[in-house]
């Protein structure tokens, strides 16, 4: 059970650094010209999100961890 709470976390933690690059690309401060989220503003939503859901599913591990 302790590897899977670990497991979650990390997973957890990824995600949430993800939601925040993809925000940053979607204000133009990370990533190459090229890409398709750079200056994105469709990514400025969905990097927060994503970032949200990362610290969900971040929080629930941490406390179901605990019980």
């Amino acid at each position: 059970m302790k590897m899977l709470r670990g497991a979650l976390v990390f997973v957890g933690s990824l995600i949430a650094l993800f939601g925040i690059v993809f925000t940053l690309q979607g204000l133009s401060f990370v990533g190459p010209p090229s890409s398709f989220m750079y200056n994105n503003p469709d990514w400025v939503v969905y990097g927060p999100a994503i970032t949200v859901m990362g610290i969900v599913l971040l929080g629930v591990s941490i406390v179901a961890g605990r019980k």
